[in-house]
């Protein structure tokens, strides 16, 4: 199998990889993919590379641990190295319910999380979400390109489960519903906007395979 190919974005900005620190790193595999025809997301090939790879290769470097949430195929998912989690509420209830069952399994009390559509992550995408949770009044930090979050890009603590728990037991599903309960500071990646390019759709999955850089073509 193809390895995923390395990205750069076109508008200049220098990636650095990032250094493992001791973070619990999250790949948000979990759904059903309904816009992609109910097939399992993460297995898809992009340039020949399940784009699990591809998240991978990208947070992988960042992080003291990583764990896969994964509802199907786990076997598969589990043949990449990492640890799979499966969501502990029933249904397929949504990102909340796979970042429920990763601060669950989480071995570290700072805990990242990001989707298994967006393949050209930012090589310092935790430590740039870490900074902010400096602050300890902080919960959350996200993500943010132009007025644009991408709200399941995220990093958070460990110890709001309990928090997180009850906001789920209590039927709450919608992601922006739960950070509105919390304290949550958006973090700027307007230097590399192309890495926050995520793929819903057989469609996007072509567009953004017609687009991937090399670094042999710079």
């Amino acid at each position: 199998m193809a390895k995923p190919v390395p990205f750069r974005d076109p508008v200049g900005s220098t990636q650095h990889p990032g250094t493992p620190t001791p973070v619990t790193g999250v790949v948000l595999a979990g759904g059903l993919g309904r816009r992609m025809g109910n097939v399992d997301k993460g297995l898809q090939l992009l340039e020949g590379s399940p784009l699990i790879a591809w998240i991978l290769q990208r947070l992988a470097p960042q992080v003291g641990e990583v764990l896969i949430n994964a509802n199907r195929n786990r076997d598969v998912y589990a043949a990449f190295g990492h640890r799979v989690v499966e969501d502990r509420i029933g249904g397929f209830a949504g990102p909340l319910a796979g970042m429920h069952a990763g601060l669950s399994e989480a071995k570290y009390e700072r805990v990242a999380f990001v989707p298994c559509d967006t393949p050209f992550l930012p090589e310092d995408l935790v430590s740039r979400l870490l900074a902010p949770l400096k602050d300890e009044s902080v919960d959350l930090s996200v993500a943010k390109t132009g007025t644009q979050p991408h709200p399941v890009i995220c990093l958070t603590r460990k110890r709001l489960l309990p928090h997180l728990t009850a906001y789920l037991d209590g039927g709450g599903r919608k992601v922006d519903g739960w950070y509105s309960t919390l304290n949550v500071t958006e973090v700027a990646f307007d230097d590399q906007p192309r890495a926050f390019s995520n793929i819903n759709t057989p469609e996007e999955l072509k567009a953004i395979e017609s687009t991937v850089y090399r670094r042999d073509a710079q």
